[in-house]
């Protein structure tokens, strides 16, 4: 089943926060992660940075850390950065989420794609899920637990529910980008690009990148 774009917000089992991103596509699949200090960029692969003409929503920041590493910002789109300015300058998350989606709202190409993120928060142990298509706005505190996830998509599962989650097996970064790359549920879910995901450390997140070869 192909539902596109994936966030997530988990918990490991002795209690660590966890945020993941997956790029799933089937328009734009020649793409990678970028890690750049305290952000991680989406961006086509050397030799298709024409496809940037087709579509200009297939390149932009994913991943952003702020607040010396006790929080971390992931989305499909533009609007990861605006999401983590609101909320290093004093905005609740829910907030946060909320009046950006709304300033954005979803994608305007053919497919009128949502736009969806994750947000973490080691302060409060927090994981938050929001989404806007264009038939509405949801932002949700998920009710996090050891060994659990809970995700929201672009397509399909682009509503945020309980039902769209289960247990987490991951205990590293790189784990938990295998997890949603091919793992529990995900490996059902088609069109895998790569995976972006950030775990809870003593020193804020380790971040870890995986790019499924094609």
């Amino acid at each position: 089943m192909y539902i596109g774009r994936i966030v997530s917000v988990a918990q490991t089992e002795d209690g660590r926060l966890c945020a993941m991103y997956r790029v799933s596509s089937r328009s734009f699949p020649n793409r990678q992660a970028i890690v750049n200090k305290d952000k991680v960029t989406i961006v086509p692969k050397p030799g298709y940075e024409q496809d940037l003409l087709k579509n200009p929503y297939i390149s932009y920041n994913c991943l952003k850390s702020i607040l010396d590493g006790e929080v971390v910002v992931l989305s499909n789109g533009s609007h990861t950065d605006p999401i983590a300015e609101k909320i290093l300058n004093g905005t609740p998350t829910r907030d946060a989420i909320a009046m950006v989606l709304m300033a954005l709202d979803f994608e305007k190409d053919e497919y009128a794609t949502p736009r969806i993120v994750a947000v973490v928060d080691k302060a409060d142990g927090s994981g938050w899920l929001g989404v806007v298509r264009s038939d509405g706005l949801e932002v949700r505190r998920m009710d996090l637990m050891p060994g659990r996830y809970f995700y929201v998509a672009t397509y399909l599962e682009n509503f945020i529910s309980t039902c769209h989650g289960g247990v987490f097996p991951a205990q590293t970064a790189d784990g938990a980008c295998d997890f949603i790359l091919h793992g529990g549920v995900f490996a059902e879910r088609t069109h895998p690009i790569t995976a972006v995901c950030a775990l809870a450390t003593e020193e804020g997140f380790e971040v870890a990148v995986k790019n499924v070869e094609t």
